[in-house]
């Protein structure tokens, strides 16, 4: 009954392309998510009063790590027999555009890269890494949905054979069988994920402490990665026959670190508020004898 709802995707990953040069819906969500971060985080930077002028650096910061830990996370985690046992395959560590990025890799190199962006700029500016994160992830949530809508472009990292009536036919691929869009899945559940933290902190963000909201993207983030991998193919070779995958070993670390950092912050987090430093007061003259005449 549901055969005539199956969707039959066979659209092409290209937009267009000038000669070698070819433009892909993967890049452009991609680069959109970079966009619209640097938007909203503007304007978390002018409602709290932190100079712009520091977005330009923690873009940057934002792009290598992303980039440079993605992709470094796939070649390790999920296919290091391929990348470290040939002189060819360790160079293809450096060529992200053939394909290949792992968000586990991502957010640890993001991680580090904010550690490194609080301790140069954040202490004169009165935020420190928990700060910074609390706000960080909630653009992360739309620029993973956003990358989540160029998987699906791409026909790739979608789920098993599924009965249920918007399953996918990845027909460029070969595929005759609805298979689950996993790829839509978390896009959805990122997107309500970050609107929800959004509303957090409109709303709430005076009585919350430093990390609550990082606890609750970990949480929520990773443990629907666990649950949506169970219907998902399986990525690599080595997957086969797992009780469970490389994206759900890699995700509970993360919800047990958002499980910790959420206690930490309810009971000795620091107010979220900015550590505003207090100009020097100048010290006042001692009043001198006063004689009478």
């Amino acid at each position: 009954m549901f055969e005539l709802l199956f969707v039959h995707w066979n659209v092409n990953p290209e937009i267009f392309h000038i000669g070698p040069l070819s433009i892909r819906w993967y890049s452009l969500l991609f680069v959109s998510g970079f966009i619209i971060g640097w938007f909203i985080f503007r304007w978390f930077f002018r409602r709290e009063g932190v100079p712009e002028k520091l977005l330009g650096p923690l873009l940057y910061t934002l792009l290598i790590c992303t980039i440079v830990g993605a992709r470094l996370g796939h070649c390790l985690f999920y296919q290091p027999d391929y990348y470290l046992t040939s002189w060819s395959g360790f160079l293809e560590i450096f060529m992200p555009w053939k394909g290949g990025l792992a968000s586990h890799g991502g957010t640890i190199a993001l991680i580090i890269g904010m550690i490194w962006f609080c301790n140069k700029y954040g202490k004169k500016e009165g935020f420190d890494f928990f700060w910074l994160v609390d706000r960080l992830v909630i653009p992360i949530c739309f620029a993973a949905a956003l990358i989540r809508l160029g998987n699906l472009f791409n026909s790739e990292i979608y789920g098993d054979v599924t009965t249920l009536p918007w399953g996918f036919i990845f027909e460029r691929n070969g595929e005759t069988q609805p298979k689950h869009p996993t790829q839509l899945y978390e896009a959805l559940t990122y997107t309500l994920l970050g609107f929800f933290l959004l509303w957090l902190y409109v709303k709430k963000m005076d009585k919350l402490k430093r990390g609550t909201i990082l606890g609750i993207f970990f949480i929520i983030l990773f443990g629907m990665r666990i649950l949506i991998e169970f219907i998902k193919e399986p990525q690599v070779g080595f997957e086969e026959g797992m009780a469970l995958n490389m994206g759900q070993l890699l995700s509970i670390p993360f919800v047990v670190a958002g499980i910790v950092i959420l206690l930490w912050s309810i009971f000795k987090g620091k107010s979220s508020a900015l550590d505003k430093p207090q100009p020097p007061q100048k010290p006042q003259r001692a009043p001198g004898n006063v004689h009478s005449l």
